[in-house]
């Protein structure tokens, strides 16, 4: 016999063994539930196990018949729509089998329930470990569902975005042990590490509009204020994200040939998606509608519909909740600083992102190489959320790494069970960078900062630096005219006027004010006028970095404390205020003022190189949204084969790039 045979036949074994095993104890756990569960009674020793071995074919069998029919069901309650009718289900098995007294349905689905939390509890014991599980499923899955490609495809590609993952962390994480998959690859030789440049707003909403539509522009922030609409602009708003995709979509996005996406803000023109917050919303707009979309959404409905996987999402979700829970009071006693609260509804918001949308998202992932689509673009949200509120590399953070590169181990492994090859390729968005809230740090907001300087009782300090006070002389030469505001347009709720005729909206590291009393841009001139100690107060802020105006006789401007920096001719007074910022810096800013949407001032927190640290202007840790350190570095980790990508600088460059690397390995072109 040979060895591959030998090892057949071992596994053919352990699996039998398995499955006699939780057919055991799942008999024993149908006694257990005798003896507690009122309503439930099987009086006779054999009862249990033949009940076991028909609650066993009723979740193997005659479910995935049913489930074509229930699917709908399992979606719109998160999976518990299929506990309830698979407690009808086993409500009609277990009052065949003689003597054995089910008193309704409330009942069988506790019996569901409880087998179902054995089953998993179970498997885990007797697999080596949760991959062998997630591994075995996957196999399963691919008897059933592999299908039959016409013709040589090409390889396939899956991206696998770690949201708010900087460069800087990564490579860490990979020379530490938190990311053991990525590591192999690096240390085979399988795949390259590199990283790219952010635009000036390092933040989700910019990136993936850029790299799945090859557009970002007038993407100011994850939220910005648009003053010809008196409205803002939030990313995470369905609606607001169904609009900015149809300000950015062409039709011919990064995933619009058989391509999937899941768990991102924009769907990249994908016939098929799940958790995309753009095609949440039920009004999209009729350039966004598909003329193919998946019935049920890849993998969402089909994973929840699984009793067992809700019950393990259901466990995990609450393992979750209670880190967070150990971690805040970790980082209470040691009086770690800086932190954030982290009481209220987040523990249980948490696993929502760390366990929920991860688990769904791999499920979908799987499903569509097992169909053998062409290109898979992914987001793991999970550390961004909780390196918001915890570090960049505080312990629970990293743990949540972890948890991602073992997820994604998974896919690499799963991948070769494809009808057609994969190549994976591995990034992040953005970075973060770590540091003391501004409000947490200065006692006040930068809203509250902006209104209290455009009162009336604003005061002028003693002194200030180069700057402050040359713009104090240009006003004093030039004379205060007095605001006077015209009637104040009530707007939504989310418009934050901290003053009459003054808006302010932050985004991360960025805060951007306007005036509403004026249509189009304000100039650097009239904000002097108006508000002559605004200006000079803001550019003297300890928390403050640089600012984007623009005059009228220089055009655009970045204002520093010691220094500006005229960016239409490049000519500095002082120090350059973005000079210890990237070489690209003022190109990307430059690039900001264009937009129509630019807020007639662009403040950037003030990052320190020493400590690699910058306060955000959100009540966040870790944070990201505009220039300073570790958040405007993202990662790329691709093949070796693949053609290599040089420097890349903002999003709209990995869209070309990708873009280019689909059509080398054969893809066609999206009409």
């Amino acid at each position: 016999m040979t060895e591959a045979e030998r090892g057949r036949l071992l596994r053919r074994g352990r699996t039998a063994a398995r499955v006699v095993l939780v057919w055991l104890t799942v008999a024993l756990s149908l006694h257990g539930l005798d003896l507690w569960l009122d309503g439930f009674s099987m009086p006779q020793w054999w009862q249990p196990i033949v009940c076991a071995l028909l609650l066993g074919v009723l979740t193997s069998v005659v479910w995935p018949l049913v489930l074509r029919i229930a699917l709908p069901l399992a979606l719109f309650t998160l999976g518990i729509g299929s506990f309830l009718v698979l407690g009808a289900g086993a409500f009609a098995a277990l009052a065949a089998v003689p003597g054995v007294e089910v008193d309704g349905l409330r009942t069988a689905v506790l019996v569901v329930v409880g087998i179902s939390a054995v089953n998993v509890v179970v498997s885990s014991v007797l697999a080596i470990d949760e991959d062998e599980i997630f591994f075995r499923r996957a196999a399963r899955s691919s008897k059933r569902r592999r299908p039959e490609l016409a013709g040589d495809v090409p390889p396939g590609v899956i991206f696998l975005q770690v949201d708010g993952l900087g460069y800087d962390v990564v490579r860490r994480a990979v020379r530490d042990g938190d990311m053991p998959t990525l590591a192999r690859w690096l240390a085979r030789d399988t795949h390259n590490l590199t990283q790219w440049q952010t635009d000036w707003s390092s933040q989700t909403g910019a990136s993936v509009s850029g790299i799945l539509h090859g557009s970002n522009y007038d993407i100011l922030g994850f939220r910005w204020y648009e003053k010809d609409r008196d409205h803002v602009m939030a990313c995470a708003h369905p609606k607001d994200a169904a609009e900015i995709e149809r300000r950015h979509s062409d039709g011919r996005g990064l995933l619009a040939v058989d391509g999937a996406s899941h768990g991102n803000l924009f769907t990249g023109d994908a016939p098929h998606y799940s958790l995309t917050m753009s095609a949440v919303s039920v009004l999209l707009p009729k350039g966004l509608r598909r003329r193919r979309m998946d019935r049920i959404g890849a993998g969402y409905y089909a994973y929840f519909a699984n009793p067992v996987n809700a019950v393990h999402t259901l466990l995990s979700a609450l393992v979750d909740v209670g880190r967070e829970l150990s971690a805040a009071a970790r980082q209470r006693r040691a009086r770690v600083h800086p932190r954030v609260k982290r009481g209220g509804i987040y523990p249980l918001a948490r696993p929502g992102t760390t366990v929920i949308a991860r688990d769904v998202t791999v499920s979908a992932v799987l499903e569509d190489m097992l169909s053998g689509r062409s290109v898979v673009y992914a987001d793991f949200l999970g550390y961004d959320e909780v390196a918001h509120h915890s570090g960049i590399e505080r312990f629970d953070s990293l743990a949540v790494l972890r948890a991602i590169d073992q997820q994604i181990g998974r896919l690499h492994r799963a991948s070769r069970l494809a009808p057609r090859r994969y190549h994976l390729v591995v990034l992040s968005d953005h970075g973060q960078t770590q540091g003391w809230a501004f409000a947490d740090r200065f006692g006040e907001s930068i809203e509250e900062c902006v209104g209290r300087l455009c009162g009336s009782e604003a005061e002028s300090p003693p002194s200030g630096g180069l700057i402050a006070q040359r713009l104090r002389d240009r006003s004093r030469r030039a004379g205060r005219i007095e605001h006077k505001p015209s009637l104040d347009r009530t707007g939504p709720s989310e418009v934050k006027r901290v003053a009459p005729g003054v808006v302010v909206t932050v985004s991360g590291h960025v805060a951007m004010v306007s005036f509403t009393d004026h249509e189009g841009r304000v100039e650097l001139e009239t904000i002097e006028r108006e508000y002559p100690e605004l200006l000079p107060a803001l550019v003297d802020h300890a928390g403050v970095g640089f600012m984007l105006v623009r005059s009228k006789e220089f055009g655009p401007v970045v204002l520093g404390r010691d220094g500006l920096h005229r960016l239409a001719t490049g000519f500095v007074v002082g120090d350059d205020p973005i000079a210890h910022l990237n070489p690209h810096a003022a190109d990307l800013i430059k690039r900001v003022d264009t937009f129509p949407h630019c807020a007639d001032i662009m403040i950037n927190s003030r990052y320190d190189p020493e400590t690699d640290e910058a306060s955000p202007f959100e009540p966040h840790v870790g944070s990201h949204g505009g220039f300073g350190g570790p958040q405007e570095r993202g990662f790329l980790i691709y093949p070796r084969e693949f053609e290599s990508p040089g420097e890349l600088v903002g999003a709209e460059s990995l869209h070309k790039l990708f873009r280019l690397w689909l059509t080398k390995l054969g893809h066609e072109e999206p009409a």
